[in-house]
């Protein structure tokens, strides 16, 4: 129990549900589950932005979603606090399955074969592994910094060659624009700024990023910065591109790997999915909802996150029915880790607005992750399914989360 959580505070679970019973709770809230904060790299330049934006939104639950690091929690968790909103401990993995590589699947990566994101939910605050686990977790940290410090060299090799005495820092990029880990994003942002702090005139500084193109022709000015820093990353780091280097498979976990790890920081794997992209077109591992929903139990994934943004509607909808029926505890999310500045607020594609069903069955996935932050704060067993889910399992944790929310928002909001 620890007693620095707000949650170990709480009344026993029997006090609480005695304290809503009878009483009319809201259907839904508005949620978040799944941000990326700058710890990782985030569309918001720190996190005050975050709950400016959320309050402006009336988002009531948020949830920290960085890769590979916890290290934005305690910042988040006083931020929640501050601004009443109820925090979600996750993280992500990028992991890589090489039955699948080998055989050319797709999972949930549309352009890498056997590669495979992962997310835990619910983790413990503070973020705790056993000591061989934080072990194996930091030497993959350490190789997804080889790489990009080996890119880094790349870059400045490609700018010395046009522009001699004009270089970019690895350390220097990671005190300006991120907190812990460097990724391509930073590199790409460091590149276009590096245009802006050396040259006087907007010309100029994308003739630069232009040479670095090859003399290839930029579809952006400099008055576009997401957009730019999107092509840079396009063009000169992803596969093809002058400063491309490909990734170290011992820099992608096994996804059992993964899910121990998940579920020793104490949280609840759960499989993002991809679904379509805008051209209607699936991955090979997705794209039959029973195939999927076996190999998901497989993966002991009983949880599924989308971010709808990315999503058709109408496809979005038939498939959290299909799941949702299948007693599998869904969360919806914006990412936020590009640079595009998006609302908090959770839509699908084309900017439409999610119906009251959506809405609800992504507030009872909040609701189960909330119930399982409280137990375990309370020192007992969470959310866990091995095997097919059960709806009354979760049904349990729903109306359990949902007055674990609404106490928190009854003693620590200016809600009345």
């Amino acid at each position: 129990m620890n007693k620095n959580y707000i949650l170990s505070d709480f009344p026993p679970p029997e006090d609480l549900l005695k304290i809503f019973s009878g009483k009319k709770l809201p259907e839904f809230r508005e949620v978040n589950g799944h941000i990326h904060t700058p710890f990782s790299f985030s569309a918001f330049t720190d996190m005050e932005m975050i709950f400016s934006m959320a309050l402006r939104e009336n988002i009531k639950v948020l949830g920290i979603n960085d890769f590979y690091v916890a290290d934005g929690y305690e910042n988040f968790y006083r931020g929640c606090l501050r601004n009443g909103i109820f925090p979600l401990f996750n993280i992500e993995f990028i992991g890589l399955i090489k039955k699948y590589q080998q055989k050319d699947i797709r999972i949930n990566d549309p352009n890498n074969p056997g590669r495979i994101y992962f997310s835990g939910k619910g983790l413990d605050y503070p973020f705790h592994l056993d000591t061989h686990l934080m072990a194996e977790l930091s030497a993959v940290k350490e190789k997804t910094q080889e790489q990009l410090k080996k890119m880094l060299d790349k870059l400045n090799f490609l700018i010395n060659k046009s522009f001699p005495g004009i270089n970019l820092s690895f350390d220097e990029i990671k005190k300006r624009y991120a907190k812990e880990l460097v990724r391509e994003r930073h590199l790409a942002k460091a590149v276009r700024i590096l245009a802006l702090e050396k040259f006087p005139s907007p010309a100029e500084q994308i003739r630069f990023i232009e040479t670095l193109y090859g003399s290839k022709k930029s579809k952006y000015d400099m008055n576009m910065p997401a957009a730019l820093e999107n092509e840079i990353r396009s063009n000169l780091l992803k596969a093809g591109g002058e400063a491309f280097v490909p990734e170290d498979e011992e820099s992608f976990l096994e996804p059992e790997k993964i899910t121990g790890m998940v579920k020793n920081a104490g949280g609840i794997p759960c499989y993002p999915v991809l679904l379509d992209d805008a051209r209607g077109n699936f991955t090979e591992f997705e794209k039959d909802y029973d195939s999927l929903y076996h190999s998901l139990i497989r993966l002991n994934a009983g949880c599924i996150e989308l971010i709808p943004g990315r999503n058709d509607y109408d496809i979005l909808r038939d498939f959290v029915k299909f799941f949702y029926e299948k007693g599998f505890v869904i969360t919806f999310g914006t990412e936020h880790n590009t640079p595009e500045l998006e609302p908090l607020r959770v839509r699908a594609r084309g900017k439409r607005e999610l119906d009251n069903v959506l809405k609800e069955i992504s507030w009872k996935g909040a609701c189960v992750i909330a119930a399982h932050q409280y137990l375990r704060a309370k020192g007992e067993n969470g959310y866990s399914i091995t095997g097919e889910p059960q709806k009354e399992t979760r049904e349990k944790f729903e109306e359990l989360g949902s007055c674990v929310i609404e106490y928190f928002l009854k003693n620590y909001s200016n809600e009345t």
